[in-house]
């Protein structure tokens, strides 16, 4: 028997802000960043467990701290007790009634038991010399649904219903394994499309986008209607008739200023549009899209967790559902939404706008490729170029997809030096320059 020993948690933070990388009408000045927490064992393998909760910046620090909190739920157990069921490690952790009452399942410490339950999945498949995609993918259709809370879903699916689906997708594995290892990932690239950069940076990337094989891009809008038209027809004209543009409000409209300003860009052909108002507003998702149809909407990154991800199903108030890595409790939690989407006939085109997810929902889409609904036509996963470099295993995308990984683990793992770097505020980054001030009219709606 083998014990945790350790969970130790790190606020990193990257200064994308100097030069406007993840820049949108809400977030003009971000500086990625990543609440990181290492588990460690008393094993002689010497695997660490990683995960993490992505943030902008300012509150990174509050982030570390829910996780810090849990430290004595895991420090000192089994470690071959939570991996063996981790359906079970993962109700234990979210249902702690005193934590609950912080939520209940939402919000700071829902992220927290992520970033921990996403540790545990990736300690988990570095034992088991897997990438996590693989593992998940060669779990039985009962042990994925032993998985997963359907507490409050059974109006939407059920256990049962759950179980068949992914038994019927159960002989077509190798075959799907096969194809995702032969053709890849489809992606599409967020690179050129900040609010901050300038119109030739626009267009040069643009083109790079397409040079590279890309056949969707994405704009962020939201702060000056006739800048996002004049910035939409750079785009359209560098990228021609054929590459879809998709469109990112970042949650920026009320209803009817959404239906009006996306009526404005509809004659650039909009591949859809994400996150047109409040996260949480059902009711409102469901009204922009009934009346900007059939330009579909796309949202789900700052969605709380499986609850709102099945009313907004439900409702028909989105196109596109779009799963994060450490927005809700881990991947448990995800396992969950990708079998609603599965049932409804919803696509899942994960965010992964920020440091590290990329790395790590792309397992999640994998598996859903191998071992639940096969589609690699019309799914995608969002790809940004920037900090790959600080992860022990990188995303290899190339040719406009993602290429599975084969190294073991959850993809979550940064470097040591990463990490002494960029740790904040102490880091040699960090040291020599303060961060840049807050914008204080940022989240002001005009």
């Amino acid at each position: 028997m083998s014990r945790i020993t350790g969970l130790r948690v790190r606020d990193v933070r990257f200064p994308t802000s100097r030069e406007h990388d993840g820049s949108d009408a809400m977030n003009p000045a971000p500086d990625y960043s990543a609440a990181y927490v290492e588990l460690s064992t008393d094993e002689p393998d010497g695997h660490v467990g990683t995960g993490f909760v992505f943030t902008i910046g300012r509150g990174n620090e509050v982030q570390e701290a829910a996780i810090a909190a849990l430290r004595e739920h895991v420090v000192g157990s089994d470690a071959e007790a939570l991996l063996a069921d981790m359906g079970a490690t993962w109700r234990a952790l979210v249902h702690d009634s005193q934590l609950r009452w912080l939520g209940p399942e939402k919000g700071v410490m829902h992220m927290a038991i992520g970033a921990v339950v996403n540790a545990l999945w990736d300690l988990k498949a570095k034992r088991a010399g897997q990438p996590l995609w693989a593992l998940l993918a060669d779990m039985s259709p009962e042990e994925l649904v032993a998985l997963v809370d359907f507490r409050y879903l059974t109006d939407a699916i059920t256990p049962d219903e759950a179980l068949a689906l992914l038994r019927r997708a159960q002989p077509l594995r190798a075959e799907r394994k096969r194809r995702l290892e032969r053709e890849g990932y489809p992606a599409y690239t967020t690179t050129p499309g900040w609010l901050g950069y300038d119109d030739d940076k626009l267009a040069r990337l643009c083109r790079e986008a397409v040079d590279e094989g890309f056949t969707q891009v994405k704009l962020k809008v939201g702060a000056d209607v006739d800048e996002d038209v004049r910035r939409m027809r750079i785009a359209r004209e560098v990228v021609g008739p054929d590459i879809r543009i998709a469109i990112d409000a970042n949650q920026r409209w009320d209803v009817d200023e959404a239906v009006a300003w996306i009526e404005r860009l509809r004659p650039f052909d909009v591949a859809w549009v994400e996150e047109p108002t409040s996260p949480d507003d059902v009711l409102a998702h469901a009204a922009i899209a009934r009346r900007i149809a059939p330009i579909p909407v796309a949202t789900g990154e700052h969605m709380a967790n499986r609850v709102i991800a099945k009313q907004l199903i439900q409702a028909g108030a989105m196109s596109v559902l779009q799963i994060d890595a450490t927005r809700v409790a881990g991947v448990n939690e995800n396992i969950a939404i990708l079998l609603l989407a599965a049932k409804y006939g919803v696509r899942v085109c994960p965010h992964a706008g920020g440091v590290g997810l990329c790395e790590a929902v792309q397992h999640l889409s994998m598996f859903d490729a191998v071992a639940l609904t096969g589609d690699l036509d019309t799914r995608c996963i969002e790809f940004v170029d920037h900090l790959h470099e600080h992860f022990v295993t990188p995303v290899d995308v190339h040719d406009g997809r993602y290429w599975p990984p084969s190294a073991p683990g959850a993809g979550t793992e940064m470097l040591a030096g990463s990490l002494d770097t960029y740790t904040y505020p102490d880091g040699p980054v960090w040291a020599t320059e303060a961060p840049a001030p807050p914008v204080r009219d940022a989240a002001r709606v005009a």
